[in-house]
């Protein structure tokens, strides 16, 4: 095992959205030499406003970013660099990333923040409205489309929860796509908030550009819904927790990186924060722990300087 440059970060950290953000200002605020990599695509790029965010709530989420950024980079131990890790390895001390460009930067920690994927359903006029009349969390946009006729597409099983969200909103109609039927306890609770149960699947969206105004149904019917909730299946954005080892587990969406209560990974020294390190999704939640991770980088880098003093 190669040895790291002593002359290198302090923390590397992986992903510039609210969780890599958030790291990244905690451990600028302890004074430590900070390396940001960012590929500029957040995930909720497709969004016009960003909602639950305390102070902040209806931002434009590239707003947020952008002043989040300008805030941090008023701490000269900061780096921010725009593009993509290729690889991440172990090295004695620390650990290696190589750029796209193919440049190697070193730290003596690591915080994973790189995000998800969302894996939309394939149905044609689904992708150009998602994030705008296509949601995912109603407590992001419920507020905005509340009383509209509203519906639910299954794709997964946690679909029939969210079916029993959304009428919090307006009516709503639970497209179960012939595959998530609910079970009989699950039926007598849709039905008791009102939902309509449609099985024939949803084969079309409509809508002037980005909005919703109806579903085609295979049997050639079209329902008029005016937004639609649906739980995509998640994927990773980046390989790097998978290349280091990092214990992953199966959430009901997708997978994600198994951390403790302070953002710690299986492999000491490397922490995450954010939707790629939590089976749940938001950017408040990710605010949060992507802070929690950064404390905990923080106080390993401490407990390193206790080790080498005691040594010496």
């Amino acid at each position: 095992m190669t040895t790291l440059n002593p002359a290198r970060h302090d923390a590397l950290i992986v992903g510039g959205s609210f969780a890599g953000l958030s790291a990244a200002l905690m451990l600028a605020r302890a004074r430590k030499r900070v390396l940001l990599v960012d590929g500029g695509q957040p995930r909720n790029r497709f969004s016009d406003h960003a909602h639950s965010l305390l102070g902040h709530d209806g931002k434009p989420p590239e707003q947020l970013l952008g002043e989040a950024i300008g805030q941090l980079m008023a701490y000269p131990t900061v780096e921010l660099r725009i593009g993509y890790v290729q690889q991440a390895s172990q090295v004695e001390g620390g650990f290696r990333l190589t750029l796209d460009e193919g440049t190697p930067v070193e730290g003596s920690t690591l915080v994973l923040a790189t995000g998800m994927r969302d894996v939309l359903p394939d149905i044609p006029g689904l992708a150009p409205r998602w994030g705008q009349s296509v949601l995912h969390c109603p407590y992001c946009h419920g507020y905005e489309v509340a009383g509209g006729q509203l519906a639910v597409l299954a794709n997964s099983s946690m679909s029939v929860h969210q079916a029993e969200m959304i009428p919090e909103w307006g009516a709503t109609t639970y497209f179960t796509q012939g595959r998530f039927e609910p079970t009989d306890e699950e039926m007598q609770r849709l039905l008791a908030l009102g939902v309509v149960i449609e099985r024939e699947p949803v084969v079309e969206l409509e809508g002037e550009g980005t909005s919703l105004s109806a579903v085609v149904l295979a049997d050639g019917r079209r329902v008029p819904v005016q937004a639609m909730f649906t739980a995509p299946k998640l994927a990773f954005t980046s390989p790097l927790a998978e290349q280091l080892g990092c214990k992953l587990a199966d959430g009901p969406l997708g997978p994600y990186v198994v951390v403790d209560g302070v953002g710690a990974t299986s492999v000491p020294g490397v922490f995450a924060g954010g939707d790629m390190a939590s089976p749940m999704s938001s950017a408040v939640l990710s605010v949060s722990s992507g802070a929690m991770a950064g404390l905990a980088a923080h106080r390993a880098l401490m407990a390193a300087k206790v080790a080498r003093a005691l040594a010496a």
